[in-house]
C-alpha cells in the first residue's frame, strides 16, 4: 500500500539513488540513525481517529509506543510500577479491536508458598479521543499486604511523521489541573489525564501519580485513569456516531475454524477503522441525514483518508452492503481534482492520494502537502467501485448523482493520465519532493528490472492499465444505463488500450511469456516477475489464453510462498523477503489475485493462495498485518513479520471478505436481476454457512452442504444462478 511509503525507503536507510528515486536525508531528532520504529510485537487497540500502542506487558514507554489522536501522540509514556516489588508479566493481548488486558505478578509480595499471591491486572479501552486504563490489584494470599503503586505519564506531543522517522522528542512539561489531574498542551492540541479515585500523591514535574494500597487477604483495589485528547479546531475526520455501522456483520461457520476466526477479527478491526466526512451535509447527497463513512487505511501510520486504500477496502466489502462504498465514493468526489496544481499534483478529475492535517515534513527533499494527489490508480479505481456498487444494488438515484464525477474521472484518464500520448496511464513526480512511485507499490525501489536495475520515470504500470481498462468498460456501462453520452467512445478507448498492452507489455523468459511489470521512460519493458499478474486477471484486459499463462505463473513457487504471493519473484536479482515491495507478502495483493483467478475461471489455482493466507492468519492471531516477510513455508510453518507493518490495516482486514466471496463464486447484478453463487474451492472449507451478507439492500445467506448442495436465502426479485 502506500502513500507516504516512500518514507519507508529512507526510514530503513537505503542509499541507492536513480532517476526519480530520491533518498531524503537520514536521521531524525532523538534517534541517531533515523530508523522507523518496529511494530511486530506491539499491542494495538484502536477506535479511529485514536489508537494506543504498547509493549506486550502493557507498558507504554519505548519507540512508537503511545496513545495517539488525529496524527499526534497524546501520551508517549504511561507506565506502572510498584515500589520495591518486581512486576513479572504473565499474559497480555487483545480482547477486541478496541480493548486489551495485561496481567503481572507482584513477585514476592504476600507469598507464603511458591504460588504467586498478588496480581496486577491492567485493562485498556480506546474510544475516539479517549484512552481508559484500569488498574486492579488483587491479594489472593493469606497475608495482609501493603505497597505503593506509581503511574508515570508523559508526552512529547509529536506529529506522526516525526514518530515514524524514529524520533523521540523532548517531553512537554505537565501541569497540575484541578489538583487531581495532569494536563499538557501545545500547538492547538490539549491532553488531560485524570484518575478515579484521585491519587494520594500527584507530582506534575515528574508526571507521577502514586497510590498507597493496603489489602487484606482476598481483597482487591482498583483505580481508573482517563486520558482525553483533542484538537482545538476539531477532528479532521470524526469518528462515526454510535450504532451507525455501514454494513451488515457477517458470520461464518465452516469446517475450517481459522477462516471463521479470521473473518470475525477482521470485521471487528474494520469497525474501529471507520471515519466520517465532516463535509457530508454540504451537497445534500447523503440520504436520511446520515454522514458518509469510509475506512482509514491503517494504524499506526495511516489512520486517515487514502484514496487507493479506502477504495479497495470498500470494493472488497461490497458483499456486506453498498453504504460504505457510497460514503467512500462521495467523500473522495467532494475532493476530486478541479485545477492543475503542480505542488499537490492535483489535476481536473483526479482522485486524491492522501489527506493529513498539515504538511508532512520528512526531510528537506521529501515532504507531502496536506491534500496530496500523487497517485496514478485511485481515479480508475473510483470509477470501478461506483460501477461495482451499482451492480450490488446501490440505489440508482445515488449512482446518478455521481455520474458527473465519473465523467470527470474518465476524462482525467484520457487527458492527464496519458500524459505521454502513447495511450498508457503513467506517472512521474515533477515536484522533486513527492512520491517517486505512485502505484500501490510506491516505495522508491519497487519498480525494477529482473536484473535489479531501477526503472526511470515516467512509468506505466501493468496493473494500472488493467484498472484503466476495467474503469473505461465500467464507466461506459454506467453512461449507457443512465442515458448519458460517451459509452461507445469509452468502450473503443478500452479496446485500443488492450491492443496496445498486448503489443507492448508482453515479454518472455525461460519459463515462457508474461506481462512486464511496467514500461519505463523510454517505453522499454521493466521485466521483473511480480505479483502484479494477479491484478490483471478478471478485469477483461486479457484473453483466456493469456489468463491461463498468468494463472500458471502465479502458482509457481517463486511467487506462491505457501503463505501468499511474494511481491517479487524469489528468483529475481534484488529479491528481499523483508523488502517492502520487493519480496514481502501483502494479504490484499494475494486476495486480489485469488478473486481475479476465480473471475477468470481458475478456481483451482486460487485455492492454494487462499489456503496460504489462512495459514498465515494463525501466525498473527487472525489479525493479518499490512504485509509480512516472504521467506515462505519452506523456511518455517509461521511467516516472519515485517517489523514496521501496520496492524490492523483496512485492505488486509477486508481481504477476508474478498477471499470468502471468491470461494463462494459470489457475484451480483442487481440491475440485471441476478445473483451468482458458484462455489469452487469453498468446498475445502465445507460444510459452511455464512449469514449477514447483503445484495440490493436485503440480506443474503448461503449454505454449502457436505454433498456440495448450495442453498441461498436471497431477496425476492433476484434470480440465483448456481454453478
Amino acid at each position: 500500500m502506500e502513500r507516504s511509503n516512500a518514507e519507508r525507503f529512507f526510514s530503513f536507510g537505503h542509499h541507492c539513488q536513480a532517476p526519480g528515486h530520491r533518498r531524503p536525508g537520514i536521521g531524525g531528532r532523538g534517534h541517531p540513525q533515523g530508523l522507523q520504529p518496529f511494530l511486530h510485537d506491539a499491542v494495538v487497540t484502536l477506535c479511529a481517529p485514536s489508537f494506543a500502542l504498547s509493549r506486550p506487558d502493557g507498558q507504554i514507554e519505548h519507540g512508537v509506543d503511545g496513545f495517539f489522536h488525529g496524527d499526534v501522540r497524546a501520551l508517549s509514556r504511561l507506565t506502572v510500577a510498584v515500589d520495591g516489588v518486581p512486576l513479572a508479566p504473565v499474559t497480555g493481548g487483545l480482547g477486541g479491536a478496541d480493548r486489551a488486558g495485561f496481567r503481572a505478578i507482584l513477585r514476592g509480595l504476600g507469598e507464603t508458598t511458591a504460588d504467586p499471591a498478588v496480581e496486577l491486572h491492567r485493562r485498556r479501552t480506546v474510544t475516539a479521543g479517549r484512552l481508559t486504563e484500569e488498574f486492579t490489584v488483587v491479594n489472593a494470599g493469606r497475608r495482609h499486604v501493603a505497597c505503593r503503586l506509581t503511574v508515570t505519564a508523559g508526552t512529547d506531543l509529536a506529529p506522526m511523521e516525526r514518530v515514524k522517522s524514529g524520533d523521540r522528542s523532548a517531553l512537554v512539561p505537565a501541569r497540575a489541573a484541578d489538583g487531581a489531574a495532569l494536563a499538557w498542551s501545545r500547538d492547538a492540541v490539549s491532553v488531560r489525564l485524570a484518575a478515579e479515585p484521585a491519587a494520594d500523591r500527584l507530582d506534575a514535574e515528574t508526571g507521577r501519580l502514586a497510590y498507597d494500597i493496603e489489602l487484606d487477604p482476598g481483597a482487591g483495589w482498583t483505580a481508573t485513569l482517563h486520558c482525553t485528547a483533542a484538537h482545538t479546531d476539531g477532528d479532521q475526520f470524526p469518528a462515526p456516531p454510535a450504532g451507525a455501522l455501514p454494513w451488515r456483520t457477517p458470520a461464518l461457520r465452516s469446517a475450517d475454524h481459522r477462516f471463521d476466526q479470521w473473518l470475525r477479527q477482521s470485521v471487528a478491526d474494520l469497525d474501529r477503522l471507520r471515519l466520517t466526512d465532516p463535509r457530508s451535509d454540504e451537497d445534500g447527497a447523503v440520504p436520511d441525514g446520515r454522514v458518509d463513512q469510509f475506512l482509514a487505511a491503517g494504524a499506526p501510520w495511516f489512520l486517515t483518508l487514502f484514496g487507493r486504500d479506502s477504495l479497495w477496502a470498500a470494493r472488497m466489502l461490497l458483499p456486506l452492503g453498498t453504504e460504505l462504498a457510497a460514503g467512500t465514493l462521495r467523500t473522495l468526489a467532494r475532493r476530486q481534482g478541479a485545477v492543475v496544481d503542480p505542488a499537490t499534483e492535483e489535476q481536473p478529475g483526479k482522485i486524491l492520494h492522501e489527506v493529513r492535517r498539515g504538511t508532512q515534513e520528512f526531510a528537506d527533499t521529501f515532504a507531502l502537502p496536506p491534500v496530496y494527489y500523487g497517485t496514478v490508480d485511485a481515479t480508475p479505481l473510483w470509477i470501478t467501485l461506483l460501477h461495482d456498487a451499482w451492480r450490488w444494488g446501490l440505489p440508482p438515484e445515488q449512482v446518478e448523482r455521481l455520474l458527473p464525477h465519473t465523467e470527470s474521472a474518465l476524462a482525467w484518464m484520457r487527458d492527464h493520465g496519458d500524459a505521454g500520448g502513447d495511450g498508457f496511464l503513467k506517472y512521474v513526480d515533477l515536484t522533486g519532493r513527492g512520491l517517486a512511485n505512485q502505484g500501490w507499490k510506491d516505495s522508491g525501489d519497487a519498480v525494477r528490472h529482473q536484473d535489479g536495475r531501477l526503472a526511470a520515470p515516467p512509468i506505466a504500470l501493468c496493473e494500472v492499465q488493467a484498472y484503466a481498462y476495467e474503469a473505461a468498460r465500467g464507466g461506459a456501462a454506467l453512461l449507457r444505463a443512465f442515458g448519458r453520452p460517451g459509452a461507445d467512445a469509452w468502450e473503443e478507448w478500452a479496446e485500443r488500450l488492450a491492443t496496445r498492452f498486448r503489443e507492448r507489455f508482453w515479454v518472455e523468459d525461460a519459463d515462457g511469456p508474461y506481462p512486464a511489470l511496467a514500461l519505463d521512460r523510454d517505453g522499454r519493458p521493466v521485466d521483473a516477475v511480480t505479483s502484479g499478474f494477479g491484478h490483471l486477471l478478471g478485469t477483461g484486459l486479457l484473453n483466456q489464453e493469456e489468463s491461463a499463462v498468468l494463472a500458471a505463473r502465479l502458482t509457481r513457487p517463486d511467487l506462491d510462498s505457501g503463505h501468499g504471493l511474494r511481491t517479487l519473484s524469489s528468483a529475481a536479482t534484488g529479491f528481499n523477503a523483508y523488502g517492502y515491495h520487493i519480496g514481502s507478502i501483502w494479504p490484499h495483493d494475494t486476495a486480489i489475485a485469488v478473486h481475479g483467478l476465480v473471475r477468470a475461471g481458475f478456481a483451482e489455482a486460487a485455492a492454494p493462495l487462499a489456503a496460504g493466507l489462512l495459514t498465515a492468519s494463525t501466525a498473527f492471531d487472525a489479525r493479518l498485518p499490512e504485509l509480512f516477510a516472504g521467506h515462505g513455508d519452506q523456511a518455517g510453518a509461521r511467516p516472519a513479520p515485517y517489523p514496521a507493518s501496520c496492524r490492523p490495516q483496512a485492505w488486509a482486514a477486508a481481504s477476508s471478505v474478498h477471499v470468502l466471496r471468491a470461494a463462494l463464486g459470489l457475484d451480483a447484478d442487481v440491475p440485471g436481476g441476478t445473483i451468482t453463487v458458484a462455489p469452487g474451492f469453498a468446498r475445502s472449507f465445507g460444510p459452511l454457512t455464512v449469514t449477514g451478507l447483503e445484495v440490493g439492500g436485503e440480506g443474503l445467506d448461503i449454505t454449502l452442504a457436505a454433498d456440495g448442495t448450495v442453498r441461498t436465502g436471497a431477496p425476492e426479485g433476484l434470480r440465483v444462478l448456481t454453478g
